[in-house]
Parts: structure tokens; sequence; C-alpha cells
């Protein structure tokens, strides 16, 4: 439930509903200029949405250590942006969907749909080869889900998330499935005498396109993108807590909103038992599409939100008969991005944090997909079609 209160200056704010411990947003309505148009967004109080620059279809994000802000694309385009962020610059073009980036010491790790690249960097640097840019561990690919989102963590160690085909096809993160069939979670990168492969973290996510760890706790906790076969409805988008081993359930088990329920869409034995199933902690309506995670730092954004993870929800293709790909776009789900809430390291609830990027009549100007906090504290994001770019959320003075 929400509480929407005009006062008398006509500056709309609207309260989100109360957990005890945990401080209530309030929001404001923003107007940006985009393209010619006026497009009106909704914000928290104290907030001011920004449009930094264009990029061709930007995905995940992620700061290197000096600033320096880079993003993968679906246009192969693996873009730098330095401070102020207003003047991407092509680092590298590639094929095979060069999806996100991470860092380490002296190197930057691009994963693709076939596997994850290295080359050697230096902070600052504007270019790389192809030549410089070399497989370090090759993935599963193949059609459907063809994302890859690597991340460096806390544990200093590469982790690599990826979902399986389609609704229900029979891949798993394990041993008796054959390499390109080992798809549906997170790995972790096991490297020794110069060699790497893939050692399993958490199984069964049909699409865990984002994940972060908590700061706190250090925690990895991942979005996962639900299947389209069991109506509008149902089941959920999930978001979960992820430790090593956890078995999450699909596509032999779907969690319902209330349990976890044994899902016929395929036929094959399940690897593990319904016991085994880990619940996720929070839940998106069903067809959301969650996509980047990132927590909220001590210090960043306001005190109110430290601890909290943001989520990008991409938005649905259709919410009922007739919504899909050549029905009524007003049936569709909006895009926005979200925040779960966290008390003690506990997932509460779920709060919107931004929205208004789609019009009642199912028109959308942007839809965001990548998320992460800058090192001012502010929150960027990426926008993949209709306007795509980057943008940023800042506290006003």
């Amino acid at each position: 439930m929400k509480k929407k209160v005009c006062l008398v200056y006509l500056a709309c704010l609207v309260f989100s509903t109360a957990h005890a411990g945990i401080e209530p947003l309030a929001y404001e309505q923003q107007t940006l200029m985009l393209e010619g148009e006026s497009r009106s967004v909704q914000v928290p109080k104290g907030y001011k949405l920004e449009f930094l620059s264009r990029l061709d279809g930007p995905r995940m994000l992620s700061f290197a250590a000096n600033g320096d802000l880079f993003t993968g694309s679906r246009s192969g385009m693996v873009y730098r942006l330095p401070p102020p962020y207003i003047k991407p610059e092509v680092l590298i073009q590639l094929d095979g969907y060069p999806h996100s980036v991470a860092f380490r010491q002296g190197e930057i790790l691009i994963a693709r749909t076939d596997g994850l690249y290295r080359s050697p960097y230096r902070l600052g640097q504007t270019r790389i080869t192809k030549e410089q840019l070399k497989l370090l561990a090759a993935l599963p690919s193949g059609g459907g889900h063809v994302s890859r989102t690597v991340g460096v963590g806390p544990d200093g160690r590469v982790y690599v998330s990826l979902g399986i085909q389609g609704n229900c096809s029979d891949q798993y993160l394990g041993e008796s499935y054959p390499f390109e069939d080992k798809r549906g979670g997170v790995m972790v990168l096991r490297e020794s005498d110069g060699k790497a492969d893939w050692g399993i973290f958490a199984t069964g996510l049909r699409n865990p396109v984002g994940f972060d760890w908590h700061p706190k706790t250090g925690i990895l906790f991942a979005s996962n993108n639900g299947p389209d076969h069991l109506g509008y409805d149902n089941p959920p988008e999930y978001f979960s807590r992820l430790t090593p081993g956890s078995f999450h359930g699909m596509p032999w088990f779907q969690f319902d909103g209330e349990q976890i329920r044994r899902d016929d869409c395929i036929a094959r034995k399940p690897p593990r038992e319904i016991n085994d199933v880990t619940s996720p902690v929070a839940t998106f309506p069903a067809r959301n599409a969650p996509m980047g995670v990132a927590f909220v730092p001590e210090g960043a954004m306001d005190s109110s939100l430290a601890f909290d993870a943001i989520v990008a929800l991409h938005g649905s293709w259709g919410t009922k008969p007739g919504g899909g790909f050549f029905g009524s776009a007003a049936s569709r789900r909006s895009p926005k991005i979200v925040v779960v809430r966290f008390e003690d390291g506990q997932a509460k609830r779920v709060d919107d944090l931004i929205s208004g990027f789609q019009l009642a009549d199912g028109k959308r100007w942007a839809r965001p997909v990548g998320v992460t906090i800058g090192p001012d504290g502010a929150l960027y994001f990426t926008s993949d079609s209709d306007i795509q770019g980057l943008f940023r959320l800042k506290r006003t003075p």
C-alpha cells in the first residue's frame, strides 16, 4: 500500500509503507526533456535524475578503481566513460555479445556468450586490441539467454552468471551434464598453474542476470528471471540469497509466492529433492525481467538506503492475452528501478525507487538494465532500448 499526498505547491509526494526499523521513502515527480519530449518520472525526494550520454545497447556497468565507468553492450561495443561520464569512448568492439566487464590487478575481464576473456589493462587506458584479448575460460554458449555477467567478489575470486536456454530446458550446473548444458546459476573461476576452469557456486537459477555482495555480510544475492509458461502472474520473479552449493530449483521447482512446487514441464528427475530448494528472500511481480543488482555501500546515496539492494526491472512483453508482441502494449509490466530494503542483513520488503518509464498506453521511453553505485555516491544505470544510454540519480544540494 502507498499513501499519496499532494502539497499546496503542487508537488506530489508518495510515501512507501514502512516496516519497523526501515525509514519509508518519500517521492516527487520530476520532468525531463529528452529528445525534445517532456517525460515525467517519480524519484525519491531530494534526488535528481539526469541523462548523461547516449550509448548503443548498453548493458551491465562497472567502475574501475580510478573512477572510469565501463559498460558492455548488445551492439558489441565495450564503452569507457571517464568522469564526468558524458563523452563515451569505445574501448574495443567485439562480436559474441560482450555483456559485462570486471577488473582485477593489471587486467580487464570481459564476459561474452562463449567465454570469459582477459587483457592486460592499466587504469586510464583508452583502447585495447583484439590481439591483446585472450580466452581465460570457455563458457557454455548456444541460444536463449545469451548474456553472461562477470563480477569479482570480496574474496578476490571471479564469478560468472548464466541462464538456461528456455522456460524448461534440461540444463543444470551438474557434473553429469555435458559442458554446453551446464547452465542456470553462478559459477566461480578456479585458477591453478596457469590454467582456469569453472567450479559450481549456486544452481537452479533460470536466468540470474544481476548479482552483488552485501557490503556488511559479504553474502551474494542475485536477481532471477522466472519462466513464462505458467501464466501472466506466476511464478514471481526472484531475488535470492546465494550460498556455496545452494539449489534454487529451476526448472524442476517453482516458488508460487507461498511455497515451492514441482513444475511438470520437465520430465527428467530433479537433480535434488524439493526440500533442498532455497526459497527467494524477496520477489517481484511475474514477467518483470529483473536485471542488474547493486548494493548501496555505507556513505553512498543517503543513510536510509545504506546496505539496501538496487535492482533494475526491465519490464515485460505482455501480462494478459493479447498483450504480447502484437497485442495491447498497455498490458505490459512497467520498467522501473526498485530497492530491496534490508534490516540486519535480511531482506524485508521491496520499494519503488524510480518509476515512470512507461506511459499509460504502454509506450516506453527507457528500460533500465545495469545499475551501479559510483565513487560520488550516486546511482548510475543504463537503458538498452527506446532512449539508450547512461542515466544518473544523484542527491540534490
